[in-house]
């Protein structure tokens, strides 16, 4: 590779390479179906006892100080909102019955397509290839075991483990330092604007790569990507305009 080439590639994993919003929607199905066998309740009910476990779930904070483990949190998530919707008490184990399931339908459903699997073997023989995930070590690092990342990556970055997550500069020095590569060598691929695109951008990479898989307008207040696909399945031909 000469000077100017790309030479490492940052990956982000949710909704980028795999498919964690189809999972989490499964899981959520499988686990209506447990609450709607479980408690005597209106059809209507079981939807909002969902959105409210969701809700919590978006707005998570976890803190390892507190003694709790990630796990325990979202047992919880699942009791508080069970109490916030259902009047008569429910059984205690219900909570962790249904965390569980929702946990455990979401890790199975979870992969890399064969397609998605045959891209990043391609990549690795001309490229270094990180993956850079935001969140829970332990959720986190469950996914990537579950999905079998260890295989494709030459090195696995979880937020989860330091200080700052994306889209702080921090986190990306640390990946161009695990890989001996300048800021310019490298582009950042993910779903998000404002972690994965927002951070490139402060890290200064050489490209960011928005996967738009939903086909959403880029809303008027964000901070705009070099390059947009649809599908990450793409992701060579943005290489091929770089390496010219």
């Amino acid at each position: 590779m000469d000077g100017n080439s790309v030479k490492a590639i940052l990956f982000d994993l949710d909704n980028t390479l795999i498919e964690t919003n189809r999972a989490g929607h499964f899981a959520i199905q499988k686990t209506s179906e447990l609450l709607k066998t479980s408690l005597a309740i209106d059809d209507d009910t079981i939807p909002n006892i969902c959105d409210k476990f969701k809700q919590k779930l978006m707005h998570e904070k976890f803190d390892p100080a507190d003694g709790r483990s990630i796990d325990e949190i979202r047992v919880g998530h699942w009791e508080d909102s069970i109490k916030e919707s259902v009047e008569s008490p429910s059984s205690p184990s219900l909570a962790a019955q249904c965390y569980y399931l929702w946990k455990n339908s979401r890790l199975e459903l979870l992969s890399l397509s064969p397609e998605v699997a045959s891209l990043l073997k391609q990549l690795r023989r001309k490229y270094k290839l990180l993956l850079l995930t935001n969140g829970n070590t332990q959720t986190q690092r469950e996914k990537v075991e579950a999905v079998g990342c260890e295989n494709f990556f030459d090195r696995i970055v979880v937020g989860g483990d330091h200080a700052e997550q994306k889209p702080f500069p921090s986190i990306f020095r640390l990946c161009f330092d695990l890989l001996q590569v300048e800021p310019q060598d490298c582009i950042m691929v993910g779903d998000s604007l404002d972690t994965d695109i927002q951070g490139g951008v402060n890290a200064q990479v050489r490209a960011t790569v928005w996967i738009n898989s939903a086909g959403v307008a880029l809303p008027l207040d964000s901070v705009t990507p070099d390059y947009t696909l649809s599908t990450v399945l793409d992701l060579e031909d943005v290489l091929a305009q770089l390496n010219q």
